[in-house]
Parts: structure tokens; sequence; C-alpha cells
């Protein structure tokens, strides 16, 4: 896994000095790693955010879904449009690392 995110893209450069001080406060890159790790783990079943959420209680809830949307856009996992229910009972796509399926 490469091209992980760089802090700088994780405030708008006319944001508060607040999101400034927290996007240099994370390591995304690990966070990054940590939530790609899980959902490999899942393998071709693939899984949902509340599955990945389940295995790192020590992450707070934003820290763990921020890290689908770059993990999407760099082709790391993938979207395997299907659904499956989550605690809430409403419908979570299911996410699958990308090295399962055909590109």
């Amino acid at each position: 896994m490469s091209n992980l995110t760089d802090p700088h893209t994780l405030h708008r450069s006319d944001g508060p000095d607040t999101s400034m001080d927290a996007a240099y406060s994370i390591d995304p890159s690990r966070l990054e790693k940590l939530v790609y790790k899980v959902i490999f783990g899942f393998g071709e079943r693939g899984c949902i955010s509340d599955e990945v959420r389940e295995r790192l209680p020590h992450l707070s809830y934003s820290s763990v879904t921020a890290r689908y949307r770059r993990l999407l856009d760099r082709r790391h996992i993938i979207d395997t449009g299907l659904r499956r229910p989550g605690n809430s009972g409403r419908s979570q796509r299911v996410m699958a690392a990308s090295v399962f399926f055909d590109q």
C-alpha cells in the first residue's frame, strides 16, 4: 500500500487553526494502514463499517470512517456494490480489499 495521505490535504487552507492543528496531530498513514488491514482481514466476503469499527474500538468513529474515502480513491479497497444491515438496521456498503477482485 503506497501513496498514503499527506496531512496537508486534511484541512482547508482557510480553515480555523484548530482544524490545522488536528490535521497535523494524527498520523493518517498509520490510520489508513490500520483500517486497510481490518478490511483486508475479511477477505473476499468484505465488511461493513460497523464491523471495521468493532475491530478498532480504541479509535473514534471519525478516525476510522474518514479513511474509507482515501482508500477507495486510491483503489486499495472497493465498494463491492453489496449492502448489509448495520447495527442500526440501515444498509451499509460492503467494502473489500481490491486485491481480491479483478480490476
